[in-house]
């Protein structure tokens, strides 16, 4: 495998956020606010740098064939900035405001560390940046997809982003081609100094959105077609209300398609199926509890025009529940005050009818 392009991550200042108050929900944090659980592949394992892995890192930087793409690493790489960089790199992670990752493999039963992958967060844009390297020992193994690929999945899903970034230097044919088979597109070019051959060089620029990561969502089948008629899907959607007016919202798992935005329960309907029936079976296998129909009462509904499917989805309101919700499909849940609905990044279906439910509520 050729070498592939890294970013140095530059720190974001985050906002300082108040401690919440007793029984008030709190902001969707970044994942690096709490211990960070390492993500794993079929063959790899990312997880957060250590201050042992120094040594390591700069015998595989430390390498011409390797640094010579990478614009902000410096050729010769001295060992002390290995142990600067990694002590950056833990600050940062424990802020949220960049995720660097050393990705490592099995050789026996050895850890060792072949490589890194990073992405760092704008805020304000709700953008990252990824960057990536991998040592020339292990190049050609595939292991710059396979981290990309789990990186990027994982960054749409748990972090506040609409867009992700990568730039590669325009002779890194090989690094194109991580990019493309990852799902991201090339969208114009740059201009960047080099630290590394202390030049400037053109840059290939890269992107990818949710829905390049994942997919769009499905369009059903369409039972009757008529000149430019889209097929309609058919959603039921509820707002489990807790005894102190807060609302439960779901966040959408790693691999669903519009993985990482927040929700109402809910789901399709099935053939057949009336919006009462849908919510009672959704509800219980989703988050394992038991809702009566007459404890649904509906309220609003959404009617969305997406591309290839015309969404229409009734949101009901419930006060009153059997047993205590729990995800059951992997995805996070959190209970919000309807005031601070509009802080949780939701489908543009979901999105007008939160100004509706924060007035009744």
């Amino acid at each position: 495998m050729r070498q592939h392009h890294a970013d140095k991550v530059r720190p974001i200042p985050t906002q300082e956020r108040a401690k919440p108050r007793r029984k008030t929900a709190r902001k969707p944090k970044a994942a690096g606010a709490a211990a960070f659980e390492p993500l794993k592949t079929e063959r790899l394992t990312l997880r957060p740098l250590r201050a042992n892995d120094a040594e390591a890192l700069h015998r595989l930087v430390n390498d011409w064939e390797v640094t010579r793409t990478l614009a902000e690493i410096p050729y010769p790489y001295p060992r002390s900035l290995a142990d600067e960089w990694i002590e950056s790199t833990v600050a940062q992670l424990a802020d949220g405001a960049a995720y660097h990752m050393a990705i490592t493999g099995k050789e026996g039963r050895k850890e060792t560390l072949v490589g890194v992958v990073g992405l760092s967060l704008d805020a304000a844009r709700r953008t990252g940046r990824l960057g990536y390297w991998v040592g020339r020992a292990y190049w050609k193994h595939g292991v710059a997809t396979e981290a990309v690929q789990r990186m990027t999945s994982w960054g749409f899903a748990n972090l506040p982003l609409d867009l992700i970034a990568a730039e590669v230097t325009e002779d890194n044919v090989a690094s194109f081609k991580v990019l493309r088979r990852v799902g991201f597109r090339e969208v114009g070019t740059g201009v960047r100094a080099s630290l590394t051959t202390r030049d400037e060089h053109t840059v290939i620029v890269f992107e990818a959105t949710r829905d390049d990561i994942f997919g769009r969502p499905e369009a059903p089948a369409a039972d009757v077609e008529s000149p430019g008629a889209k097929p309609l899907l058919l959603v039921a959607a509820c707002a489990l209300v807790d005894v102190d007016g807060r609302v439960l919202l779901a966040r959408r798992p790693e691999g669903k398609k519009m993985a990482g935005l927040w929700e109402f329960p809910g789901g399709k309907l099935n053939p057949g199926e009336t919006p009462e029936a849908a919510l009672i079976r959704e509800l219980k296998e989703e988050l394992g509890i038991d809702v009566a129909a007459a404890c649904l009462a509906p309220f609003a509904f959404a009617s969305h025009d997406y591309e290839g499917f015309h969404l229409l989805m009734p949101l009901f309101v419930c006060r009153r529940w059997k047993g205590t919700p729990a995800p059951r499909e992997k995805q996070t849940l959190a209970w919000v005050r309807a005031s601070k609905l509009t802080e949780y990044e939701m489908p543009p279906a979901d999105k007008p009818l939160i100004p509706l439910l924060r007035d009744f509520l």
